[in-house]
């Protein structure tokens, strides 16, 4: 039996928070936009997976399960609200490394740009593409969270990357 599955049903939800309720809460942000909807979503990803913790089955990994119930308890939100836009993932804080502050604002100005060239991205590319970058995810992993096969991921992947390749050389020029 592996690890995660023998672990998991033993996990009290304030160990379940603590280990992932980062990576939850920026899903859940990533998919929402909003603060105050990522902290409802996650509040609620975890009441319902500590509630159904008998029904994991451990054919994904415990995050990756979590991740699911978070994409689709914030599916579900934005069915039931007339929300239907991101807020750019580069309006964060990201601190950069330059050494002035010229450098920090050009620094920051390119992050930001990459973040609004992602998010313009068409969903299913830009999913992928985040699930990636900002949860680390393998390509099993977001297979198992989208529900679709590994070359479905890889091939979204590859478009993704090829389509922000493309607009960065256009923004270039």
């Amino acid at each position: 039996m592996p690890y995660a599955v023998a672990y998991a049903p033993s996990m009290t939800l304030r160990e379940m928070m603590e280990t992932y309720g980062r990576d939850v809460w920026n899903y859940a942000y990533f998919l929402t936009g909003s603060r105050e909807q990522a902290n409802d979503i996650s509040q609620e990803v975890f009441l319902k997976a500590h509630r159904n913790i008998a029904k994991y089955r451990g054919s994904a990994t415990l995050k990756t399960w979590l991740l699911t119930i978070t994409r689709n308890s914030a599916f579900s939100w934005r069915r039931n609200s007339f929300w239907h836009r991101f807020i750019p993932l580069g309006k964060r804080h990201t601190p950069g490394q330059a050494g002035s502050a010229e450098k920090e604002a050009l620094s920051k100005q390119y992050v930001n740009r990459i973040w609004e060239l992602i998010m313009e991205l068409p969903d299913k590319h830009r999913e992928v593409l985040v699930l990636e970058i900002q949860q680390g995810l393998s390509t099993a992993e977001m297979a198992a969270l989208l529900g679709v096969a590994e070359g479905t991921v890889k091939s979204r992947l590859s478009r993704a990357r090829e389509k922000m390749r493309k607009a960065l050389e256009e923004d270039e020029r």
